[in-house]
């Protein structure tokens, strides 16, 4: 990691199936970032038992988002991954981080009022603050910019805010972050309702189309995708927010700019559309899962433990200055 490129942090939770919505606004733009800048890419493990979880499940899934990073072209040459907890710094920080957050940063935080909806007296403190442990995984490696979708920029912000808090208070300690978004793709919408986003935890299977999915079913997730009233396919997020959610999809997956796609469906139907974009959901998913199907988990295992011992030394450095700052080292 010592070379003199911006620094990128980002992460996923091994909790529940990966669907093309987390490859198209995070993760494509981490295998985009690995040229320009030190990509540190962790599975945030501890984010994920902010719910209950199988222990058994959990365990296999911080190995199967290993995989997925993996496969979808995260290279452990360029870049590091690692698994959260293995880094005790991530909770050590989290907790003096707590000590500069207040109650009205967290009771700013949509998701959580979103994710706990009637049920906030039954929630976990945990989901509740796990925005504070997100501001630790960002600030422990002097990250530079945080690739995420949009639905974590509030996030990213309360990152910002007590880095700025805690330099003022106890003098220059962490970086400033930036938030990257795409400029489409940020969000991607569920097939089923573009009014909201793509999720693995939809009721509906017809939601999202999981990584996992075979490519069969795939096809029949987009045929059955709904669209817009009239038949013109152009991209309108206000007005035909259907057809502009699977136009940024085809236009990611297929790396065409969406006026090109607009240019060659000018004269075509939705079906014709939806066939074609069936075709290039199907082609991206054998191509993925056989490099998936081809990593084991020794393999992972070890890329995890190299990433860890590789990032060990900058969390360490980083608890160290902010507990001699703050008077307890």
């Amino acid at each position: 990691m010592k070379n003199n490129k911006p620094v990128t942090f980002s992460g996923i939770q091994p909790s529940g199936e990966l669907h093309i919505g987390n490859y198209l606004g995070a993760i494509s733009q981490w295998v985009d970032m690995q040229g320009n800048y030190s990509c540190i890419f962790c599975i945030v493990d501890y984010h994920a038992i902010t719910v209950r979880q199988d222990p058994k499940k959990l365990n296999k899934n911080i190995r199967e988002i290993a995989k997925i990073y993996l496969a979808l072209g995260i290279d452990p040459k360029k870049s590091v991954i690692f698994q959260q907890s293995s880094i005790n710094e991530h909770t050590e920080l989290a907790w003096i981080l707590n000590c500069i957050a207040r109650i009205s940063d967290l009771n700013k935080m949509t998701q959580f009022k979103d994710k706990a909806d009637k049920n906030q007296e039954k929630v976990t403190v945990g989901l509740y603050d796990y925005p504070v442990l997100m501001a630790a995984d960002i600030l422990l490696y002097n990250t530079d910019q945080v690739p995420v979708g949009k639905d974590q920029s509030q996030h990213v912000e309360l990152s910002r805010t007590l880095a700025k808090r805690f330099n003022k208070r106890f003098g220059q300690t962490f970086r400033i972050p930036g938030l990257k978004l795409r400029k489409q793709g940020a969000n991607i919408m569920g097939l089923d309702n573009p009014e909201k986003k793509m999720s693995k935890s939809a009721e509906s299977k017809n939601n999202y189309i999981a990584l996992t999915d075979a490519p069969e079913i795939a096809v029949k997730k987009i045929k059955k995708a709904v669209t817009d009233s009239g038949s013109e396919i152009k991209y309108d997020p206000k007005n035909k927010k259907a057809i502009s959610n699977l136009l940024t999809i085809y236009s990611i997956l297929d790396n065409k700019p969406i006026n090109n796609l607009e240019k060659k469906y000018k004269n075509s139907n939705y079906g014709k559309f939806k066939d074609d974009l069936a075709q290039i959901v199907q082609n991206f998913l054998k191509e993925f899962q056989a490099k998936y199907n081809r990593i084991n988990d020794k393999q992972v295992d070890q890329v995890l433990e190299n990433g860890a011992d590789k990032i060990r030394p900058i969390a360490k450095q980083t608890i160290q200055r902010v507990k001699s700052k703050i008077g307890i080292n």
